[in-house]
C-alpha cells in the first residue's frame, strides 16, 4: 500500500460498499487490515460519515488533523464498540457507567477523564477524551475486528461518493453504508459526576438537562 505523503506518489481510494443491516465479514477484515497498515478510511456511523484510522496509529491520526485541517490542541473524538471497552481507555465511575448504558449504542459523545492507554496525541489538555459507541453496526463491527478504537471526525460530505471525490488520493477506502441524514452527536461531559451538555445535537439530552436544573 502506497503511503500517503510518499514524495511523487498517489493510492488510489477504493469505493467499498458494505451491508449496513448485515456487515460482510470478509469486508469489515479487507478494513481492518488497511488500517492495521496505517490507513485511513471513511465510514457511516449513526450521525454523519466519518473519517478515522487506527488509534495508535500516531502517523495516520496526524494525516487526518492535516486533512482536516485541525490544530492539535483540539483532539478527535474515538469510537469504542461497547461500555467494557470504554472502561480502558476511560475512568468510568457507577455514575456514568449507569448513564453510558441507558444511552448507547447511540448519537452521543461523553467526555471523560482518559486512562493511561490513551496516546497523548488523543487527550486534552485536562486529560480527557471524548468516546462513542454509535449505533451503527459497519463501524462497531470494523473496531470489534480491529481490537482497537478508531478516531471519529465528520468527513464532511453526505454520500459516499462525494467523499470518495473531496478525499481521492488521500484516503484508503470510504465504505458506502448508505445514505445518512447528518446531524453532531450530543457531547456530553461526565467529569467529576456533574453532567455538563457541551452541544446538543442527535442525541436526546432532556435526561441532563433535567438533572442540572
Amino acid at each position: 500500500m502506497v503511503k500517503l505523503g510518499s514524495m511523487g506518489e498517489s493510492k488510489k481510494t477504493v469505493l467499498l460498499s458494505i451491508n449496513p443491516d448485515n456487515p460482510q465479514q470478509r469486508l469489515i477484515k479487507r478494513v481492518s487490515e488497511v488500517l492495521e497498515n496505517g490507513g485511513i478510511i471513511a465510514y457511516p456511523t449513526d450521525t454523519f460519515y466519518g473519517i478515522g484510522c487506527d488509534l495508535y496509529n500516531k502517523k495516520a491520526i496526524q494525516l487526518i488533523y492535516r486533512l482536516k485541517n485541525r490544530p492539535l490542541k483540539q483532539p478527535f473524538s474515538f469510537i469504542c464498540d461497547s461500555l467494557k471497552e470504554i472502561s480502558r481507555y476511560a475512568i468510568v465511575s457507577n455514575y456514568a457507567y449507569k448513564t453510558m448504558k441507558r444511552l448507547l449504542p447511540g448519537p452521543y459523545t461523553f467526555v471523560l477523564e482518559g486512562t493511561t492507554l490513551v496516546p497523548k496525541i488523543m487527550l486534552t489538555k485536562r486529560k480527557t477524551v471524548g468516546i462513542r459507541v454509535p449505533d451503527n453496526n459497519i463501524c462497531l463491527a470494523i473496531v470489534q475486528t480491529l481490537g482497537r478504537p478508531i478516531i471519529s471526525t465528520s468527513a464532511g460530505y453526505d454520500d459516499p461518493q462525494s467523499i470518495k471525490e473531496a478525499y481521492e488520493s488521500q484516503i484508503d477506502i470510504v465504505i458506502d453504508g448508505g445514505t445518512l441524514f447528518p446531524v453532531p452527536s450530543s457531547v456530553v461531559s461526565l467529569i467529576d459526576d456533574a453532567p455538563e451538555v457541551i452541544r446538543e445535537g442527535k442525541g436526546d439530552v432532556s435526561f441532563f438537562t433535567h438533572q442540572v436544573s
